[in-house]
């Protein structure tokens, strides 16, 4: 059975909007946008590089692909990360959405569960949740997350969408995986408990 990872960069105080560019998600007159370029070092490039290694399909919400959609095809695949994200299957949930044009992408239509629980059942490495927010508490909720990899940066941002939110029950989790970037991100992985 395949494991679904969620994979996020996030402040200290769990905010996730914005990681990368200032026009990334202006929602809510947000104006920290692209804070976390400055932590990107090469202890970021090798955890990035293991989990590339061992993901055989990305799932998206909506929002998270139209944003990828939009700048990653343009980036050459000489770039280690838009070769993998341009050449993986990829699987967006929506219910707004009537096709997907970025290629290798499929939109997953129906019970949420179901589609994502099928997905897993499948031979193959693991389904990586980049970003989705909203997607990943749904996940949450039909308990179908196997794995967080939080990339922590030592930043307080006060606001901004923040990845668990109200995220309903208590849910404990069990550290797997801790390690320090040089400028001083943790990088943490979690299972459920």
């Amino acid at each position: 059975m395949r494991k679904l990872v969620v994979v996020e960069f996030l402040s200290v105080d769990g905010v996730m909007q914005s990681l990368g560019d200032p026009h990334e998600d202006p929602d809510g007159f947000y104006e920290h946008g692209g804070w976390g370029a400055e932590y990107f070092d090469d202890t970021l490039g090798a955890a990035a590089a293991e989990g590339m290694a061992g993901t055989d399909a990305y799932l998206f919400g909506r929002k998270t692909y139209q944003g990828m959609a939009r700048y990653w095809p343009t980036v050459p695949d000489d770039d280690p990360m838009a070769a993998h994200l341009n050449s993986t299957p990829k699987y967006v949930v929506s219910r707004t959405l009537s096709s997907v044009e970025w290629a290798n992408s499929t939109l997953l239509t129906g019970d949420l569960a179901a589609a994502v629980g099928e997905l897993k059942l499948r031979d193959g490495g693991n389904i990586v949740v980049l970003g989705s927010g909203q997607l990943v508490r749904t996940l949450m909720e039909h308990d179908l997350v196997d794995e967080y990899r939080l990339f922590v940066h030592p930043i307080v941002l006060g606001s901004g969408k923040r990845l668990f939110g109200d995220a309903g029950q208590p849910r404990r989790l069990k550290l797997v995986e801790a390690r320090t970037s040089s400028l001083g991100s943790q990088i943490l992985g979690y299972v459920p408990a």
